[in-house]
């Protein structure tokens, strides 16, 4: 038998050759091999642990973790190939000296023979310590709220921030900066606002490489409506003896702007400094105090200006008193309203008034602008007097006296009142 097995046996290896190859080609023939390049692959870098248990952080350099490959294989394998088939991964346990790791390709779910090639065999990599600090946080806000109105305040939240990274770039950045477009608001509001960071120069940072702790800042602003209104000034006593207050007061500034919600603001219409926080008891000049007005502010209601403190500058202006004499005749003074049937005189022809005020208010006083007179039917009625009688009655004189101007004494004149002679018959 064995002898049978082994005769011809050159012929034999030929034949199971020939077969082999006429396998091969009949395969090749209906499933011939094909390439195919697919772009953008993305690397897999594994392992990443162990530069974050040693406390460091990378950089992918030159965008090296993004690979084209080409694949080789059956036709049938190409036809269906996709991008997702491949696997392109970086062990970072096979990190070199010069911060290089080797990249494997393979292709997954293919059962068929291929060959892949990348177009590069390494990631590179730009190798640091890991820093972290807390950074503030400044805001900023664009564009005008709606005319009439301002902002109030801007709270961000968080208003500092923690931040990692490789710490070359960590140990530039000064600050976080986040900023709001306010433009047209009339009320609150409030948005998440991306974060951005700058060095010590203003210099805008890229930061790809910084990790934070919340990814977006909360601004909250308040808007309030703005009105201007005049501070009013009021006092209370007596000046000195021979002194009086003039009735004038000013103030410095004479209006200030107040800030609210519309509702709070709508019945405002002054800011007033009571009488009791200025007091002329025994003043002999001018009365001048700092006042703070902010205490007299109604509820929910503020300065517009953040910057003023509330303090003004309130004056009572004191005059010495003047006097003035001045000669009346019994031409000088009209006697109306006299009952039908009787007929008036004055007793005296002549009389003196004196009346005391500002110099300003008196000086230009005379007996035209004081109009004196008496009005004997207004007399009779203050008197209860019901028929009028020949008789000499006292009866005072009504006069025209401006603000601010007395008269020492008043002046009461003697009028005989007789019948006429109408009347007798």
């Amino acid at each position: 038998m064995k002898k049978r097995i082994l005769n011809n046996w050159t012929l034999k290896l030929a034949s199971l050759f020939l077969a082999a190859l006429l396998w091969f080609v009949v395969v090749q023939f209906n499933d011939p091999k094909d390439t195919k390049t697919l772009n953008n692959i993305r690397v897999n870098l594994i392992n990443q642990e162990l530069l974050e248990n040693e406390n460091k952080v990378y950089e992918v350099l030159d965008d090296t973790d993004i690979v084209s490959v080409t694949v080789r294989a059956p036709k049938s394998v190409i036809g269906q190939l996709r991008s997702g088939d491949v696997v392109a991964e970086a062990d970072v346990s096979r990190l070199t000296d010069i911060n290089t790791i080797p990249i494997t390709y393979n292709l997954q779910n293919v059962n068929a023979d291929y060959s892949i090639e990348g177009n590069h065999d390494v990631i590179r990599l730009n190798v640091e310590d890991k820093a972290s600090k807390m950074v503030r946080v400044i805001y900023n806000t664009i564009g005008e709220v709606a005319d009439g109105y301002m902002i109030s305040k801007v709270d961000p939240d968080p208003t500092a921030l923690e931040v990692s990274g490789p710490r070359s770039i960590i140990e530039k950045i000064s600050y976080a900066a986040v900023e709001i477009d306010v433009t047209g608001f009339n009320t609150n509001m409030s948005a998440y606002v991306d974060i951005s960071f700058y060095d010590a120069d203003d210099n805008l940072l890229e930061a790809k490489n910084i990790q934070k702790r919340v990814n977006y800042v909360r601004m909250s602003v308040e808007v309030l409506a703005v009105k201007e209104v005049p501070i009013e000034v009021n006092y209370m006593g007596i000046p000195e003896s021979g002194y009086m207050a003039t009735g004038e007061v000013w103030c410095d500034p004479e209006t200030v702007k107040i800030a609210g919600t519309p509702t709070n603001l709508a019945g405002v219409t002054k800011i007033s400094i009571p009488e009791e926080r200025l007091n002329i008891t025994g003043a002999n000049e001018d009365l001048t105090d700092i006042v703070n007005i902010k205490e007299y502010l109604p509820e929910n209601v503020k300065f517009a200006d953040s910057s003023f403190q509330g303090k003004v500058t309130a004056t009572v202006a004191i005059e010495p008193v003047k006097e003035k004499t001045l000669e009346l005749t019994e031409g000088d003074i009209q006697l109306i309203n006299v009952p039908e049937g009787f007929e008036a005189s004055l007793s005296e022809t002549s009389y003196h008034l004196e009346i005391t005020g500002r110099d300003a208010d008196i000086a230009g006083i005379n007996r035209v602008r004081l109009n004196p007179r008496v009005d004997v039917e207004a007399w009779m009625e203050e008197e209860g007097i019901e028929e009028l009688t020949e008789a000499t009655h006292s009866i005072p004189v009504t006069l025209n006296l401006p603000d601010g101007v007395k008269v020492k004494q008043n002046i009461t004149v003697r009028i005989n009142f007789q019948k006429t002679d109408e009347n007798d018959q």
